[in-house]
Order: structure tokens, then sequence, then C-alpha cells
């Protein structure tokens, strides 16, 4: 048989098949028996090297010690690297700002930031100021690379003979790089990106640069910030010229500013200079002989119990211009000269009406703790108070502290209803019966249902089922989808932090900020526009050239169609006049709100406005524990119309959008419940009838009672101290007007 043409081109593929297998099997029989050499070799050679005995426990511990130190080492590295992002190419001129703060009638109010002065060299301060912080906050600052475990070590055991914390275990660079980037939060991850940030400092800076740096920025009590402005404020000279005494009281801020400040506790703070002049002894700095003048004379401040500054403002405020500053807004000036909406008078009356406030009703309610802001319908700030006393907490319960709004969050849920269903006005007919999202059933404070009412009623009288069905009518069904929408709308609004999605958040379960708050319902008084809360109107650079103005800034955004803006204040208006919230009446002048109270009565809360302003106004305690029975229609709404009654003395009243002046002056004459006559907003001159100078003096007066009243504190008085991040965060339920 003759073959065919494509036989030996089969036959080559046979062939180079055949080849390709026997090498495949010949070098895989080869590898195989190279690998059990090499293993006999291996074997061979470790049991030359086994170790039995001491040695080989030392080398398992060493081995050990290894793995984990690595694996410790990237977990370290991984918590460290979110704080490198700080540490910019323009990381320390954002630090470099000097503000000077006037209010809206140009009048200076206070500073923040530091003092830019090329002439404050570090060699030019006196040597024992510099001694004195060295002595006290780290004696090993030059010998250390930015972690001292040595003086660490000393501390936990100085400490731990003392029974408490007698002296502090970080270093100056660590404290200047948690004051550099860091917050004062107390956990473990903050102080690993402490230790880590202390390291790049100190590769990045000489020990000269990083200590001038820790005496410009270090917070000294009274608002002031670097020793160059506490020698100013406490001393009323430059820090050229303080006395070793002088000094050796300033290096006592350093550990607590706010409980060892002069002008709030001189004994204590006299009680820590003189360790200050012992910790120098011991540090070889001074002999027994130099300090003992400056113990026979300890420094004496000088006199600021009449002087009060809006500092909760002022700290805000300083927040702002940073920020403005890393916007690129301000051209790259350091050295700055802010004209604030601030309302000086407003201000004090603010804080005075909160402390009286408390200091009357606060035992019989079991409150400890406020927070206030007003602003202009367009967001600009004239007042914020976060707290009852700065002198003992700095922390700003008005802008940071997360609390549940309750009922006062029920306008954005009924805007959103608004915004899904154009029908639905304030005359529509609603009907207050038992609802449940799955196993969740609210509750109405009286715990009764009321059958069919005007959706007016139901937002006047706070009923908790209405809120509920609205969110599933948002949502044609899909309760989460109609949650989204109103979490959406609110945060149109100006609620800046986010909310938590739940059953409950429609009669107010998630947490809010009351600066937030104010701002929200600042857009139903202006009739519709985004108000972002700003306290620039103008900032000027140090040659008084102007370099930013808000006016120059975009226009407001329309948020709410005019319509829907007439619909909510027509029903918030009715709040006020027939609802929860009749104690923040004012006289003469038509004003909307509502009301808000949280489970277990931890939070109450009322916000409001007129045509002129917003206020929000807060009432609670640190730890969340609950008050006494404090509804937002008591002790916040009375807060809130002492305060808006003063605020408006001299201002051209404006009507609310939709809604006319007439009848309010009837309202707050006849529907005023009997017992506000004998609140403490009605009481001397708290009332709102006095002018604002005469406030002003008579607020200097009471002043001078509480300088005398700390100077000699009650037995067992301690200072506050801030509550803690984690407090604001807890979810609760809300079920109450």
């Amino acid at each position: 048989m003759r073959p065919t043409p494509s036989t030996p081109l089969i036959t080559r593929i046979k062939r180079a098949a055949l080849a390709s297998d026997a090498w495949l099997n010949t070098s895989l029989y080869q590898a195989g028996r190279g690998i059990a050499r090499g293993w006999e070799v291996f074997s061979d050679l470790s049991k030359h090297l086994r170790f039995r005995g001491p040695v080989r426990v030392l080398l398992d511990l060493t081995s050990e010690a290894t793995t984990l130190g690595l694996v410790g080492g990237v977990v370290l590295l991984a918590l460290a690297l979110p704080a490198f992002e700080e540490t910019n190419d323009d990381w320390l001129k954002t630090q470099d700002l000097a503000v000077t703060f006037l209010d809206r009638y140009g009048q200076e109010v206070g500073r923040r930031g530091l003092r830019l002065d090329d002439s404050y060299k570090l060699e030019e301060f006196p040597d024992y100021l510099v001694k004195a912080a060295l002595a006290t906050e780290d004696r090993r600052f030059y010998e250390h690379w930015g972690i001292d475990p040595i003086g660490t070590f000393r501390a936990l055991t100085v400490n731990v003979r003392g029974g408490g914390v007698v002296q502090g275990g970080s270093s100056i660079t660590q404290q200047l790089a948690k004051n550099l980037f860091l917050s004062n939060e107390r956990s473990l991850e903050r102080k690993i990106k402490e230790a880590f940030l202390a390291v790049w400092l100190e590769f990045h800076l000489t020990k000269d640069e990083i200590l001038k740096l820790y005496l410009d920025r270090a917070y000294m009590g009274g608002g002031a910030h670097g020793v160059v402005a506490a020698a100013d404020y406490y001393f009323g000279k430059s820090a050229k010229d303080v006395t070793l005494a002088e000094a050796a009281m300033m290096a006592g801020l350093f550990k607590a500013p706010t409980k060892y400040a002069p002008h709030i506790n001189l004994p204590a703070a006299r009680a820590r200079a003189n360790d200050v002049l012992r910790n120098m002894v011991e540090a070889g700095f001074l002999t027994e002989g130099q300090i003992q003048t400056a113990r026979r004379n300890p420094a004496t401040p000088i006199n600021r119990s009449r002087e009060t500054t809006p500092d909760y403002y002022l700290d805000w405020a300083y927040e702002q211009i940073k920020q403005l500053a890393a916007d690129k807004k301000l051209g790259g000036e350091r050295i700055l000269t802010v004209k604030t909406p601030l309302d000086t008078a407003l201000q004090q009356h603010a804080e005075q009406t909160l402390e009286n406030m408390l200091r009357q009703h606060g035992r019989q309610y079991k409150a400890g703790q406020g927070g206030i802001v007003i602003m202009d319908v367009d967001g600009a700030l004239r007042a914020i108070v976060g707290g009852k006393d700065y002198g003992l907490s700095q922390f700003n319960r008005a802008t940071d502290a997360l609390r549940q709004p309750g009922s006062s969050f029920k306008p954005f849920v009924y805007t959103a209803a608004l915004l899904a269903d154009p029908k639905l006005r304030p005359t529509s007919t609603v009907v207050d019966r038992p609802i449940c999202l799955g196993n969740w059933c609210p509750q109405n404070y009286g715990r009764s249902f009321s059958g069919s009412m005007p959706l007016t009623s139901a937002l006047a009288r706070s009923i908790n089922s209405i809120p509920v069905w609205m969110s599933l009518q948002i949502g044609k069904g899909n309760a989460k989808a109609g949650r989204a929408q109103i979490i959406d709308i609110s945060r149109k609004m100006g609620l800046s932090h986010p909310l938590a999605d739940s059953s409950s958040l429609p009669i107010g379960a998630a947490e809010v900020t009351v600066i937030d708050m104010t701002a929200s319902y600042a857009v139903f008084a202006n009739g519709g526009k985004k108000a972002t809360p700003y306290v620039a109107w103008e900032v000027k650079n140090s040659q008084g050239d102007v370099i930013y103005s808000r006016a120059a800034d975009t226009p407001p955004e329309q948020i709410l169609p005019t319509r829907l803006v007439h619909d909510m204040n027509f029903m918030l208006n009715k709040v006020v006049e027939e609802g929860t919230g009749k104690r923040s009446a004012l006289a003469g002048i038509r004003s909307a709100g509502k009301t808000g109270t949280t489970n277990a009565y931890r939070d109450a809360w009322f916000v409001g406005y007129t045509g002129n302003l917003v206020a929000g106004v807060w009432y609670g305690n640190d730890d969340h524990s609950a008050m006494n029975n404090m509804t937002g229609g008591t002790l916040p709404a009375m807060t809130w119309q002492e305060v808006m009654t003063f605020g408006h003395q001299n201002l051209e009243i404006r009507p609310i959008p939709g809604i006319g002046p007439e009848s309010a002056a009837k309202v707050a004459a006849t529907e005023r419940p009997a017992d506000q006559a004998t609140a403490p907003a009605a009481q001397g001159y708290l009332a709102g009838t006095l002018s604002r100078r005469s406030y002003e003096v008579l607020g200097a007066i009471g002043n001078l009672f509480k300088a005398a009243e700390t100077a000699s504190p009650m037995p067992g008085r301690q200072a506050r101290k801030d509550p803690p991040g984690s407090d604001f965060t807890q979810p609760r339920q809300v079920a109450m007007p």
C-alpha cells in the first residue's frame, strides 16, 4: 500500500511527544533524587545543630519573641498609618495661626492660636522658665529619642507609690505630637499613634525646635495657648520678663490648665508652683537656696474676676478659621483678625441664664449640664454656650456632644412627608392609632391614642404614631426606604453627623448636635435656604487687608420649596401657641419651634425661631443618666423664651415666612402657664425688661459673687472631668414629646 503524504508529519509528531514525555519523566526523577539528597544533608546538619537544656529554652524564647515582635510591629504600624496622613508637607504651617477675634460691633473679644513674633526665640526666654518646664514635664528631654522608657518607668513607680497619677509618663515630644495631630481621647490607639508621631517629630525637627513648639502650643488655661499668651493673660507682661515664681506657676499649668489656672483657683495654682520649684531642685537645675525667695513670695496674677470671655464661642470659631486656612481661602496668611457675628451681651445673657436655671432647678430635675446656640436665620452665630462653666470643663456640649433629639426631630419627618406627597397639607386628617414595625410598637407620651386629627394637631401634640406611619407612606410601604428619604432631607437641611437608621428614627432615636439642630431649623426661618453655621464675616491679614469676606461666598442653596416652608412654619407655630411649647411664647413676637424629650428623660430640647433669630436649647447629664421628668416643654422652653426675649431687644421684628405678626401678644399674655410666673426667667433682671447695659452691670455684680465662691470653695467640691467621647454614642429608644 502506498503511504499518504501526511504520514511523515504524524510520525514526527508522535516521536516528539514520546521524547517530551521521556524528558519530563527523567527531569522529575532527577529532581526528586536531588530533593531527597538535600533533605538528607539538612537532616545531618540539623543533628549537629540540635541544642538541649537551657540553650534550647533560650533559643525557643528568642524565636517566639521575634515572631511576636514582628507581628506586633506590623499591627502597631497599621494603627499608626492614619496618623501619618496628617504629616503632609504643610503640617507645620497649618498650626501657625494667630487669630484676634472681634464681635459684631468691632470690639476685640479674645484671641486664639499663637502670637507669632520673631523676637521670641527659645534662647531669649528666661532660663528658669525653660528649666521649669523641663523639670516638670520631661527631665530627660535632651537624652531620649521621642519616647522615654526610663522616664515612663519612673512615673509608673511614683504613681504606684502615690496611689494615683502623680507624674505623667509622656515625653514633651509625645505631648507635642498630641497637640499637633491628635485629640484628647483616652485610648490605646491614640497612645500608639502618639508614640509613632513622637519618633517622627524627632527625625524631622531638632530638640530646640520641638521644645519651642511645645512652649508655643500647649494650652495654659483661660483660652491662652503657649507661654507668651499665658504670661500676658495671667501677669500682664512679656514672657521674657516673668519672675521665677511666675515661671513656676506657668509651668504648673502644663499638667492640668483648668485645675491649676490661677484666676480660677489661686491656692491650688500656688501649691502646684511649689511642686514645680521642688522639681527644679530635684533635677539639679536650681539649689534650695535659689528657690526660697520664690516660695516666700508666690506669684500673684492680675485680677480678671470681672472679665468674661466667650470661650466656648471662640474655641469653635478658631476651629472654623483653621478650616478656612486648610481650604486655601486665606491666601496663606497666618496672622489674622476676624470680625464675627458674636453678640457679646446676648452671649453673656445666655451663659448667665443657663447657669441660673441649673442653679435653681438643676437639683429638682437632676440636670447637670446644658447647651445653647443662637444664630441669625442665615447661619451667622450670635452665641454659643457649651456648658455651665468653661472653667470646670472646656468640652463644648453645644457643638461636639451627640445627643438624641427626641420629638424635636419630627419636623424633618413631616418635611419629608410633605415633599413626598404634595396633597398632604396642615389640614389633612391623620389617625393616631397603634402601629408596629416588626416587634417595635411606639407609644405616645400619655400611652393612649386619640384617633383622627389634623396634621397640625399631630405635630403640636407631638403624637408618636404619626411620624412612624409617615415613614411607611414616604417609602410607599417600605419603612426603610422612607427613613432613607428622611435621612437625606435632614442631611440637606444641616444635620452633618451620620444618622443611624433604626425603626425609631422618625421619633428621634438618632444622635445630633445642638448647633446642627439649630442650623437645620433656620431653613424654616429663612424661607427654605441652607443655613450653614459660620463665625467669619470678614478676615483681615496683619496689614489690615481684607482677605476673606462672607458676602463674597456662593449664595445659599434653596433646600425646600416656599409652599412647604409656609406649611411647616404654620404647624410649628401651633406647637408654641397651642401645643407642647407654650412656655416658649414671646410677648408680641410670633415664634415657632418644637420640644423634644428622649427615653428615660435623658435629654430635653427646645429648638425654635422667629423671623430674626434661631435658637436651640438642650439639657441633660454628661454621663447620660436620667433626669427627673424634665421634658422639652419645661426648662428648655423657659430658657429659650428668656434668651430670645433678650435677643430681640432693639431688633426690627421680621415675620416668619408665611406667618403674620398678629395674635402673638395675645398668645404670650393669655396662654402662658401659671407656673411660669414663678420660673427664674420671670424673676429679677432675667425677665428681659432691662436694657443690655443694665444687664451687663448686674452681670458684673454676679461675677463678683461667683469669684468669691471660687476663692472659698465648698468642702468636697471637685472639678468636673470632660466627658469621654464614647459617652455620646450610646443607642437608646425614644417615645416622648
